[in-house]
């Protein structure tokens, strides 16, 4: 598909803009013309589109994400995906304001790229490199960015050394070298030891719960120490919500900008993708006019140039003049390239009327307000077979 062939954006949001561009092609010429000044700017300075490229693989949905997160569905990866994606708006939006001789589209979308220092510091400095997905899950908030947390934090480590340091002077007072400090939702921490070693039991154990091949036990300790670990977890994961909750709440005062940067972003990634498949594909810039003539010399197809392989596309001129050739009729043999011609020809007012450039040697082309078709769509050019030539297969097949 057209898309397919242009579709070398690095954000989704441009892939989505990109589709849009092919849905809906323009008539302003004035706007055409600066997308065609930005994407000649980025042909001119091949090293800055590369630089501009790189900044964008950086960048994430910014658009869905801040989406999610104004509804209050956003999770700590999506504000972890946001920091990481606009601590990369700076080196993007001073890559794209070095382009030379500043074409009309550039200081327009500069003015749109925003910058977010504070915010940027402040989610990286909250938030750990690899947020769990369920903030239930804890672990969200880096350490040293709340005193309180750290202090929950630490009561809950240090409870958890004390059992570990217990379980193994548990082992050394009884002789039970199987001794094990274990947990569950249910019990909480309990001493589980094994149904062999019974008789071993101190008389300050608390029989708690039989089971098959062991039996379980608490003591007071024990008990006091899992309430303060317990009540320290619970506490910490609440101050952690309540933190995250402060964090969604700066993001959203700042959702004005970040949507109209996320939508300059879009555009510039459509234009670098345009530039890049202009580069790589030796398409040229086409003339725009409001007149009535359509020219194209030395045009190809779009789609079928880049998926031959064992052949070389054979180009092909166009000619409709609005004086002297305003109809044309088109005849040949089956799989003469009749469908492809005119599909050919299609395609290339469609790139045109979304600022790109198009796959031939020059063009001049009066902006069209419709494309009328009705092209037998069972044939297959990436084959070379014609809708006949499929048709009759079909027929040999079943025949066969």
């Amino acid at each position: 598909t057209l898309l397919g062939v242009l579709d070398r954006t690095a954000t989704p949001m441009g892939a989505r803009l990109l589709r849009d561009w092919i849905l809906h092609p323009l008539r302003d010429l004035t706007a055409l013309t600066a997308r065609q000044d930005l994407i000649a700017s980025y042909l001119a300075e091949p090293f800055l589109l590369s630089k501009c490229r790189e900044a964008l693989k950086g960048i994430r949905d910014i658009e869905r994400t801040t989406s999610r997160l104004s509804q209050g569905s956003g999770n700590a990866r999506d504000l972890q995906s946001l920091g990481v994606s606009i601590s990369h708006i700076p080196s993007l939006k001073q890559d794209l304001s070095s382009l030379p001789d500043a074409p009309s589209l550039q200081p327009h979308l500069c003015s749109r790229l925003h910058e977010f220092q504070e915010l940027t510091e402040i989610l990286s400095q909250a938030l750990v490199d690899e947020p769990p997905a369920h903030l239930r899950d804890g672990g969200v908030i880096r350490d040293g960015w709340s005193p309180e947390l750290d202090e929950l934090r630490n009561a809950s480590r240090g409870g958890k050394d004390w059992i570990a340091r217990l379980q193994e002077d548990e082992r050394k007072r009884t002789g039970i070298d199987s001794l094990k400090i274990k947990f569950n939702n249910v019990f909480g921490y309990f001493i589980e030891i094994t149904s062999t070693h019974l008789a071993k039991v101190p008389d300050d154990y608390t029989r708690k719960q039989t089971m098959a091949n062991a039996e379980r036990y608490i003591t007071p300790a024990l008990k006091e120490m899992e309430n303060k670990v317990l009540g320290a977890e619970e506490r910490s994961k609440q101050l952690e919500a309540e933190l995250f909750a402060q964090l969604r709440s700066q993001v959203i005062t700042h959702l004005p900008k970040l949507q109209e940067t996320a939508a300059a972003v879009a555009e510039v990634d459509v234009l670098c993708a345009l530039a890049e498949v202009a580069q790589y594909h030796r398409h040229c810039r086409p003339v725009l006019n409001q007149e009535k003539g359509f020219f194209i010399n030395n045009g190809r197809h779009p789609v079928l140039e880049q998926t031959l392989t064992d052949v070389k596309f054979v180009p092909n001129d166009t000619e409709l003049d609005p004086e002297t050739a305003r109809l044309q009729i088109l005849t040949g043999p089956n799989m003469a390239g009749k469908s492809t011609y005119i599909r050919q020809i299609a395609l290339i007012a469609v790139m045109a009327q979304i600022g790109a450039y198009v796959p031939a040697d020059s063009a001049t082309i009066g902006l069209v307000d419709r494309i009328f078709c009705r092209v037998g769509a069972s044939d297959d050019l990436s084959r070379g077979q014609s809708t006949f030539m499929v048709e009759m297969s079909e027929t040999a097949l079943i025949l066969n």
